[in-house]
């Protein structure tokens, strides 16, 4: 293959910016995963457990070990969920509270050096571009149902 495929761009792309990260996190004895995770727990009320994993994309059980490992350094701790006591709500610690915004300053680092980079009509096309890479996905209108279970009959 002469050209690169989109998808190996974006994957190159992605990989980097969290090996990136990963860095950057490792400078403070965290991750990629635990900040993202810090950064999506509102730090006033928390969050639902059953609504971080839809939040952040993540698997269940990917998400179970981060938090387990989070509690472990005294970044979140658990609580009954004042208005539904079926659920438990993931709060921060202050030092939960220190650490995100030590990811959200890295972040927003990250996000200003590509906008002092990369020009403001670029980056709106490369939004508007991931967007319908995003809708086409979730619609399931690159690889309909029908078509892999015509293959699968074949």
């Amino acid at each position: 293959m002469k050209e690169k495929t989109i998808d190996h761009v974006m994957r190159a792309t992605w990989q980097a910016i969290s090996k990136m990260y990963n860095e950057e996190a490792g400078k403070y004895g965290s991750t990629m995963a635990t900040g993202f995770t810090l950064l999506s727990i509102d730090q006033e009320e928390g969050t639902p457990s059953t609504a971080l994993g839809p939040k952040m994309g993540m698997e269940a059980t990917s998400l179970s070990r981060t938090l387990k490992g989070m509690e472990e350094k005294g970044l979140i701790y658990r609580k009954k969920n004042p208005k539904d006591g079926r659920s438990v709500l993931i709060c921060l610690t202050e030092f939960g509270k220190e650490m995100r915004a030590v990811s959200k300053t890295t972040v927003l680092r990250f996000n200003d050096a590509i906008r002092a980079n990369i020009e403001q009509e670029k980056l709106k096309h490369f939004y508007e571009v991931s967007e319908i890479i995003l809708e086409l996905i979730s619609n399931k209108k690159i690889y309909a149902e029908e078509d892999v279970e015509a293959t699968v009959d074949k």
